[in-house]
């Protein structure tokens, strides 16, 4: 890539991320080659971060792994597939595109072609259509990609910037609506009406594995259906209360099983059912069904085959209910009060319900506090309701096994994390809910007729064929309607939902491979070899990505997953957007520079959660800038051509050997964090020991000293160079034609040195350093003898020359004994 530069007078870090970031650039150093084979390739299924903001150093910690893995792949002679892609539908971009400009969504309305946001946000929103409101999510979340680029190129992310992508752009539609499709087609996508946990803030369905448990305060009520109590923490669902239920064997309740009671304040006859799940020991063994107040709820009425009434609507309010048709002995007062609470929040109706329900002498005792597990959207602050709904779904719940047998096959970083998508697995109790009530997404590919009364016919649906796509159904018209058809009786109407970010970003090793564009590249790239993480979403989006690959391909989408852990703040406490205690990382990399700020996150292992420390930061500055001084050192007085003959230093290149080959171990198991320790140091014992060592021999025209320095710099350079590329980048310029992260992996020299000379030499300098400082001499001051006991004289008398002239000593002596101790005599 460059020819060689001498070093210059004055090295420094400063400068070298700009300078080697622009050849790095020019050169296309980091283009990906299309390989001969697929086992030249080594293809990398990298994270497309959310693009809703900015990053965070939680980014940074993590990606950073990524990179490591690839740039020492490109050193073992792969072909590195290693794209970056941006996740930016969903959720997330439309929330930031409301605040941002000041905006909400309304599909009511119509499109306006020159319609501009204000220059400042309002403070209340303004109404916008629905192609206007995706018009500004993608001209945001394109300035937000920029800036992202700009980072991780600063970051030295060795990305092939020429294969970006979007999981919201046409070729993701494409791929997104395709495999769709294809899962219609083979009966493993369906659409149904099915209570679904419903987010009434965002106004959508969310999937199991979005849903979060957060503990919240609340009161359990005793209400007093006749003669039976039931205590509930949900009062103002009564209206919906369509049993009562109990476990079978508990004999309080057996002789009220298959008899009916009827509900306070309404007097619906409401059967008693038993049920296995129905908890004796909590609160007072029995408790009402309602549709639906949770997952259990949901569980009784479909096991019982329990009638639904649905009073929760989906923006949290209370629905109408008609009580004429129930088997209530009061219809007009159930009714009356039933018209009161409709259209009330919930908070309001249950306020209302238990004024009455105290007036009527059915609230019985005084609430009981408690606080309990609530489910919650994992990006909502409200509580999540049930509703029916009508959703798409894909089939999960059947393939449960297979699914097990996938996490069999796939090799994890940490082991230990495999056993959360283990639990995961066998823990499901519903099918995958793909759909989300929302704008900037993915559409669905399907249409309804529209029957002669006006109503859309979802039994019917109309699919886009393969050629159309992609598609949007509210603009495009299905085969066989115009566009005058749209919403009338015989015609059309388009489906109105967008998928879950998760079902398009679970396809992201088909889209960047080719699957259905370039045959060839697909071939070289898929399956892939890694998928790097975060742990916290291996039950969404490695679990997601695990179910389409099976669903579509029947294998795994890549053979390898190396799980990153957190960062932590100073309060132990994952750094989050949402919490608000996040650490952006343009300072960081102003203030220590990106090898350090990498360094940091790469002393962070697979899977484990790392606290946020500048410390580390400050640690990697000093190791770049000690890498740039003695690499000048060592280039002003080593020639790599001489011979190496002398004990020491054939000690040291067979001490290095075995640091290369613990370090390719590491590294082959993407355990970047101890190949780093490793290297370091040995580094360091190079710098601090075996540099002060041979110093005088080199200096003296040592052969032997100035070849063995030049060939263990090489190998030391190459060893960190995924770690800290652009110091390593810098350093290699100095001697060699070329970019280090191109030229080869180091391997074993082969020397038979003895690893332990090179140990006792060291431990004896540092043993005359501690006497020295014993005696008030700097390290450098001139002694007349030096005595130094040790375990074997062997290997001391084979060091004692270079360790004479290193402790500036006129004699060396030794005396055997257990430990190495120095004496020195001024």
């Amino acid at each position: 890539m460059t020819d060689t530069a001498a070093p210059p007078e004055r090295p420094s870090l400063e400068g070298l991320e700009e300078k080697w970031s622009d050849a790095w650039e020019a050169s296309g150093l980091y283009r990906f080659e299309r390989a001969v084979s697929r086992s030249d390739v080594f293809s990398i299924d990298t994270p497309p971060p959310t693009v809703s903001g900015s990053l965070h150093v939680g980014h940074v910690f993590s990606y950073t792994h990524t990179d490591i893995v690839a740039r020492y792949q490109r050193m073992r002679g792969k072909s590195v597939f290693y794209p970056m892609g941006w996740d930016d539908n969903g959720l997330p971009t439309e929330r930031r595109v409301q605040n941002h400009y000041g905006v909400r969504c309304d599909p009511s309305l119509p499109y306006d072609p020159d319609f501009e946001p204000p220059a400042k946000a309002p403070k209340r929103q303004l109404s916008i259509s629905r192609r206007n409101f995706i018009e500004l999510c993608e001209r945001l979340t394109g300035d937000d990609e920029k800036q992202f680029e700009h980072m991780w190129r600063r970051l030295g992310l060795s990305v092939d910037w020429s294969m970006t992508y979007t999981t919201i752009g046409a070729r993701a539609q494409k791929a997104s609506q395709t495999a769709f499709l294809r899962l219609v087609r083979r009966g493993e996508a369906y659409q149904s009406e099915a209570p679904t946990m419903w987010d009434v803030t965002f106004g959508t369905a969310v999937a199991n594995a979005e849903v979060v448990d957060k503990e919240v305060s609340g009161n359990y009520y005793t209400l007093a259906f006749g003669d039976v109590l039931i205590e509930t923490t949900r009062p103002e669902l009564l209206p919906a209360c369509v049993a009562l239920v109990a476990h079978p064997d508990d004999e309080r309740y057996r002789h009220l099983i298959g008899t009916e009671v009827e509900t306070p304040l309404f007097a619906v006859r409401v059967p008693v059912i038993a049920h296995p799940a129905a908890a004796p020991d909590k609160g007072t063994g029995i408790a009402m069904v309602c549709t639906f107040g949770d997952s259990t709820d949901v569980q009784w009425w479909r096991d019982a085959s329990l009638p639904t009434r649905t009073i929760v609507g989906r923006d949290g309010r209370v629905l109408p209910l008609d009580f004429g048709a129930l088997p209530t002995s009061d219809a007009a007062a159930a009714q009356k009060l039933m018209d009161e609470l409709a259209g009330k929040t919930m908070f309001s109706a249950r306020e209302l319900l238990l004024e009455r329900l105290r007036d009527a002498g059915a609230l019985r005792d005084d609430p009981r506090p408690t606080t309990r597990p609530v489910k919650f959207y994992e990006k909502g602050d409200r509580p999540l309701e049930i509703v029916s709904s009508r959703q798409w779904f894909i089939r999960t719940l059947g393939h449960r096994a297979e699914l097990l047998a996938r996490g069999e096959e796939l090799r994890w970083t940490p082991p230990y994390m495999k056993a959360r998508y283990d639990d995961w697995v066998r823990g499901l109790n519903a099918d995958w809910l793909i759909s989300r009530q929302r704008f900037f997404g993915v559409p669905f590919p399907v249409w309804y007729p529209v029957s002669a009364d006006g109503e859309p016919d979802y039994g019917h649906p109309i699919f886009a064929a393969e050629q159309m796509l992609p598609v949007d159904p509210s603009d495009a018209c299905p085969p066989g309607y115009t566009a005058e058809q749209r919403g009338k009786p015989g015609g059309f109407v388009g489906d109105q939902d967008v998928m879950d970010t998760w079902a398009t970003s679970s396809l992201t090793p088909q889209l960047v491979t080719g699957w259905l564009t370039d045959p060839e590249l697909s071939a070289l790239t898929f399956p892939m070899d890694l998928r790097p993480q975060a742990h916290d979403i291996i039950r969404t989006w490695l679990f997601a990505t695990v179910v389409r690959s099976h669903l579509e391909h029947g294998v795994l989408p890549w053979r390898n997953t190396a799980l990153s852990g957190w960062i932590l703040d100073p309060d132990r406490k994952k750094m989050s957007k949402s919490v608000g205690n996040v650490v952006t990382p343009t300072h960081l990399l102003d203030d220590f520079g990106a090898d350090a700020v990498r360094y940091w996150a790469a002393n962070g292992r697979p899977g484990t959660d790392t606290a946020f420390d500048t410390k580390q930061m400050k640690i990697g500055r000093r190791l770049a800038t000690k890498l740039l001084n003695a690499t000048r050192f060592v280039l002003a007085v080593g020639d790599a051509g001489g011979e190496v003959t002398e004990p020491l230093d054939r000690a040291l290149l067979a001490s290095l050997d075995v640091v290369v080959a613990e370090c390719t171990a590491a590294l082959d198991a993407f355990d970047y964090t101890t190949a780093l320790v490793k290297a370091e140091r040995f580094f360091w014992l190079f710098c601090d020991d075996y540099l002060e060592l041979v110093k005088a021999r080199a200096y003296e025209g040592g052969a032997s000293a100035a070849a063995t320095l030049r060939q263990a710099l090489d190998v030391l350079v190459r060893l960190l160079a995924p770690f800290l590329p652009f110091v390593t980048e810098e350093v290699w310029s100095w001697a060699h034609e070329g970019s280090v992260h191109r030229a080869p992996w180091p391997s074993a020299s082969g020397t038979d040195g003895d690893p332990v000379l090179l140990a006792t030499a060291s431990a004896t300098i540092a043993a005359v350093r501690k006497a020295k400082s014993a005696a008030r001499l700097s390290p450098r001051a001139e002694v007349a003898r030096i005595t130094v006991t040790g375990p074997s004289e062997a290997a001391f008398r084979a060091v004692a020359d270079d360790v004479r002239a290193a402790a500036h000593a006129a004699e060396l002596s030794f005396t055997g004994s257990d430990e190495i101790v120095a004496t020195v005599e001024a």
